[in-house]
């Protein structure tokens, strides 16, 4: 699978940018920050900033402009790679930097000593690391000598240190081809190599490069460079490259090179033998001349594409981001089409499929792809008053305004959007901000379009953190207007005791379902009704804090000490057979045919706030109508999702050595058991258990001594998903948006149920002559669980970050996690796998103080992070000492 390519900008170096050297020497930061700001408008996903510039406080330098930064949410909402030679300007940086930083770089030239120091130093700020090839010898040239520092250094950082491998970036050394000197030609070689090797041999580490470098022999030629570095990354890619520092909105579209320009800079790139007597680097050095302009010559454009049909100029245009003719070409379309919104669905998206092959093909890059989207974005800008000219007579006035959001942190939205659409069937306009959307923009939007109602949705416990954090700002702010709160974390009880007290100038209320949002809106709407509807609320919610507060006097719990001398122990204390392999196997594309089989469409009929037990909804005397329409229009679906293979499913497994160590459950890294590779952190009940009934913690069910194994998954059905629900919203049909949602949920669920089925029978084999329905399967009479963080088992969303990092679950499955650990895609299921025929599932429930210092203290948090991420569970007010000291 080819891997994601993160683009470095590179024009905020003082080194590598004459302008913004200028600007920094001069003081001039304003300007100076615009660079960073059209690093990011182009596509740099990543911004380099370095100040080693002998006339500059490099230190100073660099504090302040990072400080700037920061107050400029645009530029700040990409990590920063603070770039320097000195340690001390580093560290300087590392104090000033919001988020997750990349320090560059750190190496071995000055001995294991200084790079332990500097590596730890680097691990307490949170900071991922640039790794340099060069040890006490120097910089490493061959590809034998950059794979043997690189992993020499890896070893050091994971197995001494500790040091996270998905944080560790390995720049194995770019240098300048085409130099003329014959020890040179083969550097770029080198590089790739070394790069197929490091990603094939050091799990989760990255391998990034200052792209220049390999052109630098060109200076002066930039058409020529600009091909050497196009070329360059076409290949490096494809070998696992998948960081660079490079100018992001500077890069031609690698079939758009010259053919006799780009075969003679592949020649160089792969050192191939030479074509006669002539080197490669002479040919290349021979051609260079003929693309580059004499200076002060005006820049010849080549219009030709001009004199093609519309549809074709149209392309072009998205392929080369160019904007300067496509009004006219869209006007021209749009006069030959039957309709405006025939231009978006025919030549646009026609154009915009190229770019979509082309950017597969690792022949586009992503600044080109921002590039294309901003033609698309002007294209379609221009018919839209089109498209609302088309509408016969006036629109209707509408009943009110409302904005919706999944808060920041979270990517699960179907019940925001069938809320929705329930809404704007009631003639309200829905302003919906999509997913993970930050406070500040929730709020700015809703000042931009004056909206009436705020509402917010979250399905993940962070999420109602987040809430709490919106209506605060709400207050803060100085808004008035009601907020609503929905989501399958949400209750009436935490919307009473924790949101509304944050907002106490506006109305907040909670919202169980679309079926009763239409009149929760009308009621804080009404003119007549609106001030009763709220002071009803606002009562309620006091009695549910009163209430609230009573249930929240000491109850009987076990200490913690009597909770672990009665922990579960199993009968039979023999563990499962030994999987059939150790490590991860991926599993790329699995038939999603299969998975439509081992659906469980109960929970399906459940998102549609359609309640009952599958078959039998669909003769229930109230709903059933209603659910077999649906599951008429589902199957239907279901059947193009196959035939047409909207979605993807990708996921991936893994089997590991493994005993409990009290509450927690160490993973080593071979079966030797000597090496720590990772470690679950578990949670026990603490309620006060009667009749010998065991106080259960999840690693209660691995053996703490001798030989056992713990498994894990993460699967998605959800490549796909997000593009197809856009297609249809963007064509009007929010109805087949929801549905194709829906469904890429349930066979993410499939999957996950699939694949348990294949570690029981073959893969972990436990239970190899098993022979279950489908539905016995849904029923789970099966041996073994597979428990999710951020489930009852275990509550902290926190232990995904292990389990994605051991299974390498973002190159193996293309997913990842938010930073309140929601999985994306949203379609996605995780958890770990427990073989022992006594493993059953259980809730934690709520759990004492002791605990939460106990769990802090494992895992290296204060005790206030604990409690903010225990949140749900804590059997005691954080912020009531009182009670805190009698419970």
């Amino acid at each position: 699978m080819r891997p994601t390519f993160i683009n470095v900008g590179e024009r905020t170096n003082v080194t590598g940018s004459a302008k913004f050297r200028k600007l920094i020497v001069e003081g001039n930061y304003p300007e100076a920050l615009s660079i960073a700001r059209q690093q990011v408008e182009a596509g740099a996903q990543v911004i380099d900033v370095n100040m080693d510039e002998g006339l500059l406080d490099s230190k100073a330098a660099m504090v302040t402009f990072l400080n700037l930064i920061a107050a400029e949410p645009d530029i700040a909402r990409v990590p920063i790679m603070i770039d320097s030679s000195k340690w001390e300007v580093i560290e300087a940086g590392l104090k000033c930097v919001q988020g997750k930083p990349i320090v560059n770089s750190i190496s071995l030239k000055e001995g294991e000593a200084a790079f332990r120091e500097q590596a730890v130093k680097c691990l307490r700020y949170g900071a991922a690391v640039v790794v340099m090839a060069f040890d006490e010898q120097g910089q490493a040239d061959t590809a034998a000598r950059k794979i043997e520092i690189c992993t020499r250094a890896y070893r050091l950082l994971v197995d001494e240190i500790g040091f996270p491998p998905e944080d560790i970036i390995f720049d194995p050394n770019i240098f300048a081809v085409a130099t003329g000197i014959e020890e040179h030609d083969n550097y770029a070689v080198d590089f790739i190599e070394a790069t197929r090797t490091i990603r094939a041999t050091l799990p989760h580490a990255h391998v990034s490069g200052g792209v220049s470098n390999v052109s630098f022999s060109f200076r002066g030629n930039e058409p020529v460079r600009r091909a050497i570095h196009s070329v360059f990354l076409y290949h490096a890619i494809q070998a696992g490259m998948d960081m660079g520092i490079v100018n992001a909105g500077d890069l031609p579209v690698y079939d758009d090179i010259d053919p006799e320009l780009r075969d003679a800079v592949e020649d160089v790139i792969l050192n191939r033998p030479p074509r006669g007597n002539v080197s490669n680097t002479e040919r290349l050095v021979d051609l260079a001349p003929r693309y580059k302009g004499e200076k002060g010559q005006a820049r010849v454009v080549d219009l030709s594409w001009r004199d093609q049909p519309v549809a074709r100029r149209i392309e072009h245009a998205l392929v080369h981001g160019i904007t300067d003719f496509i009004e006219a070409d869209t006007e021209e379309a749009r006069a030959a089409a039957e309709r405006p919104l025939h231009v978006i669905e025919g030549p646009l998206m026609d154009g915009m499929n190229v770019v979509g092959d082309l950017f597969g093909a690792g022949k586009m890059f992503l600044p080109q792809v921002v590039k294309s989207a901003r033609v698309m974005k002007q294209a379609v800008a221009y018919l839209e008053p089109f498209m609302e000219a088309e509408k016969a007579g006036k629109p209707r006035e509408q009943a009110g305004r409302i904005l919706m959001a999944t808060v920041k942190g979270d990517v699960h939205d179907i019940g925001k959007n069938i809320v929705g659409v329930v809404l704007q069937c009631n003639n309200y306009e829905v302003v919906d901000l999509g997913v993970m959307v930050p406070a500040d923009r929730i709020l700015d939007e809703a000042e931009k379009h004056k909206v009436d109602i705020i509402g917010l949705s979250g399905l993940i416990t962070p999420s109602l953190d987040e809430m709490v954090f919106v209506a605060s700002e709400m207050e803060r702010r100085g808004f008035r207007i009601p907020l609503l709160i929905g989501g399958a974390t949400t209750s009436r009880t935490h919307t009473a005791v924790k949101i509304e007290p944050a907002y106490p100038s506006g109305s907040t209320t909670y919202v169980t379902d679309a079926s009763r949002a239409v009149g929760v809106v009308s009621g804080l709407l009404s003119p007549t009704e609106r001030e009763r509807n709220m002071a009803a609320t606002r009562d309620e919610y006091v009695r549910v804090r009163e209430q609230y507060a009573r249930g929240q006097e000491t109850k009987a719990r076990a200490s913690l000490a009597q909770a672990r001398a009665n922990r579960f122990r199993p009968a039979d204390p023999a563990p499962a057979p030994a999987p059939s392999f150790l490590g991860v196997r991926a599993f790329d594309s699995w038939d999603l045919k299969d998975l439509a089989d081992h659906i469980d469409w109960t929970p399906f009929f459940a998102s549609w706030q359609l309640i009952g037990r599958f078959p039998q909804i669909l003769e229930d005397e109230i709903v059933g109508e209603a659910a077999r329409d649906l599951y008429r229009d589902a199957r239907a679906m279901l059947g193009r999702i196959l035939e047409e293979r909207w979605f993807t499913a990708k996921g991936v497994a893994g089997f590991w050595p493994a005993n409990a160590r009290g509450d927690d459950i160490v993973v080593w890294a071979d079966a030797a058991r000597s090496t720590e590779l990772a470690r679950f952190h578990g949670l026990r009940q603490q309620i006060a258990k009667t009749s010998g009934k065991p106080n259960l913690c999840l690693s209660d069910f691995v053996a703490e001594d001798g030989p056992d194994h713990i498994g894990a998954f993460a699967v998605t059905a959800g490549h796909g998903e997000l593009e197809k629900a856009a297609e249809f919203r963007a064509a009007g049909d929010d109805y087949s948006a929801i549905l194709a949602t829906a469904l890429a949920d349930r066979l993410a669920e499939a999957f996950a149920e699939r694949l348990h089925k294949e570690v029981r029978t073959t893969l972990w084999g436990h239970a190899p002559d098993e022979a279950l329905s489908v539905q016995e399967l849904i029923e789970e009479k099966y041996r073994g669980i597979r428990p999710a963080p951020g489930y009852p088992a275990q509550p902290d969303h926190t232990e995904k970050a292990t389990l994605f990092r051991l299974l390498d679950a973002g190159a193996n499955a293309g997913m990842a996690l938010t930073e309140s650990f929601a999985m994306t895609p949203p379609a996605s299921v995780s958890g770990l796998y427990f073989a022992h025929p006594e493993s059953h599932y259980f809730g934690v429930g709520k759990i004492d103080a002791d605990q939460v210092a106990d769990y802090a203290a494992r895992k290296g948090w204060d005790v206030a992070v604990a409690e903010r991420w225990l949140a749900p569970i804590l059997n005691y007010d954080p912020k009531a000492p009182a009670r805190n000291a009698a419970a």
